[in-house]
């Protein structure tokens, strides 16, 4: 298992201040492949709806952002990038990342791992539980990068939006 701080020394105010895309629910594919975790706890619990699953999902293209000085920054290859926006009262259930297309695209290379990456300082009820580590009061660019077998969730209980980037490839 993979978890190591990171700190993402890049202009993180180029993901805010825009329309994010229309909401979507984190758990459509989670239900199903997270199955094994679920069948851990008793099954997928009822509860979670879309109503507080609720996330808005931005992908990046590398015309808009510079991959390349980002990886530099966290010690990656940087294949996708997306930032989340993740209003008051959803929950992104306990789960760990697949990595599905990363291991389509590139079968041979080993450990795709993903950084977590804050775009603003913590602000009350915004968390994110890594295993049994809870990560609260960060600053804008703080994170970490994990890998496939990382369980973990992601929690806006606060009253205002939480913003949060994903960068997705592999270690240098």
């Amino acid at each position: 298992m993979y978890c190591e701080p990171a700190k993402l020394d890049y202009d993180l105010s180029t993901f805010l201040g825009f329309e994010y895309p229309e909401q979507s629910s984190c758990i459509i594919h989670q239900v199903d492949e997270d199955k094994d975790l679920h069948d851990e706890m008793g099954g997928f619990p009822k509860t979670y709806k879309f109503a507080n699953t609720i996330i808005r999902q931005k992908w990046w293209t590398e015309e808009e952002h510079d991959f390349e000085a980002i990886g530099n920054s966290l010690g990656m290859d940087v294949v996708t990038l997306s930032s989340i926006l993740q209003p008051p009262g959803s929950t992104v259930p306990w789960h760990h990342d697949q990595f599905f297309l990363l291991k389509k695209k590139f079968p041979d290379r080993p450990q795709p791992v993903r950084a977590l990456m804050m775009l603003e300082d913590w602000k009350i009820g915004h968390f994110i539980q890594l295993d049994d580590h809870v990560f609260h009061h960060w600053k804008a660019g703080d994170g970490y990068i994990i890998d496939e077998e990382l369980r973990h969730l992601g929690t806006n209980a606060g009253m205002q939006d939480k913003y949060t980037l994903q960068v997705s490839g592999f270690l240098k």
